[in-house]
């Protein structure tokens, strides 16, 4: 997702987004480890979305 897009979501929205991207990326290494990974580029996305919203949510706890 676009940092914008993260920017416009509540704080609640984002936990719970936060929450689902680590469970795909156990989805993601599950794959990993049974040798049937689809789309490896996953990987670097999702753990990309989950920092971003890690730093949105720092700086809303700043505010």
């Amino acid at each position: 997702m676009k940092p914008q897009e993260l920017r416009a979501l509540s704080q609640e929205e984002l936990v719970q987004k936060q929450k689902t991207l680590k469970d795909e990326l156990a989805k993601l290494n599950l794959q990993r480890y049974s040798g049937r990974v689809e789309k490896p580029h996953m990987f670097s996305q999702v753990k990309k979305d989950i920092a971003r919203i890690n730093t949105i949510l720092n700086t809303k706890k700043e505010k």
